[in-house]
């Protein structure tokens, strides 16, 4: 069942700037979507689109629609959504930095009017999934890592008990190792919890290693779309966005420069 659908919207930010171009996506419930391309190609404000916070931005979806469960939310407010289910963990961490690890998951379970009791277990389920943050729950979150400070807030809004999280570039800034870590749980959140994932993510290659699905986008459009296995078999696929030439494994090497801006304009995945 498509438990997420972007109908052919648009975006405008200042009433001027037109960021997306009729992208449209679907996500299945139960699954993991990757949104992919290069920075500036619309990954975040689909993102941004989806959860209601482009009008703190002066943004506006100008046309199409957004449905949730098969009803339209473009024009709920972020909270009447979050309690929809629908969180999103925003690029960058944006943990409270003043206050310990345990404090900022306790903010993610305040909609839900849980007893001590359940918040308690709640916070044991999610130190199961993140035991590195229960080692330093105590710390403030600002003198924590750049994975801790992720996985704290991550580990905030499954507090929430979603159904949809939208990931925004949860390896920006991570060492591979701590990238790779990140990743599993969020499979492993997906399996085991059934929390459905659409991800804004840079990195293409571990991406579509962990997710089921996905669309690239270029300039505000959606220029391909594919199960993400035959995805990262497509020769443009690892020429544009993997960094792979067809003939490397030829032993011919990387095209030049010249080259792949040749046959980036060709557009072949447009044809």
């Amino acid at each position: 069942m498509t438990l997420l659908s972007i109908n052919n919207i648009e975006v405008i930010y200042d009433h001027v700037i037109l960021v997306l171009k009729g992208v449209s996506l679907d996500v299945p419930e139960g699954s993991i979507v990757a949104l992919l391309g290069a920075n500036g190609a619309g990954k975040t404000t689909t993102l941004k689109a989806i959860s209601n916070l482009l009008r703190a931005e002066r943004g506006d979806v100008t046309k199409g629609s957004i449905e949730y469960r098969g009803a339209r939310v473009d024009q709920l407010t972020p909270n009447d959504l979050v309690k929809r289910g629908v969180i999103q963990v925003m690029e960058g961490r944006h943990c409270f930095a003043h206050l310990t690890i345990e404090e900022n998951l306790l903010t993610g379970a305040y909609t839900r009017g849980l007893s001590r009791g359940q918040t308690r277990d709640e916070l044991d389920k999610i130190y199961t999934y993140f035991p590195r943050l229960k080692l330093r729950r105590k710390s403030q979150a600002g003198y924590t890592s750049g994975g801790e400070q992720q996985m704290c807030a991550i580990g905030r809004a499954m507090m929430a008990k979603p159904n949809m999280v939208l990931l925004d570039e949860p390896s920006m800034g991570l060492a591979p190792q701590i990238v790779e870590e990140i990743f599993e749980i969020v499979r492993d959140l997906n399996q085991r919890e059934r929390v459905s994932f659409l991800l804004a993510e840079q990195n293409t290659m571990v991406a579509l290693r962990y997710a089921d699905y996905g669309y690239i986008l270029e300039n505000g459009r959606v220029v391909m779309d594919g199960a993400a296995e035959a995805l990262r078999t497509n020769e443009d696929v690892k020429e544009f966005y993997l960094g792979v030439a067809a003939n490397d494994a030829d032993g011919g090497g990387r095209k030049s420069f010249r080259d792949v801006k040749s046959y980036r304009r060709r557009k072949r995945w447009l044809a």
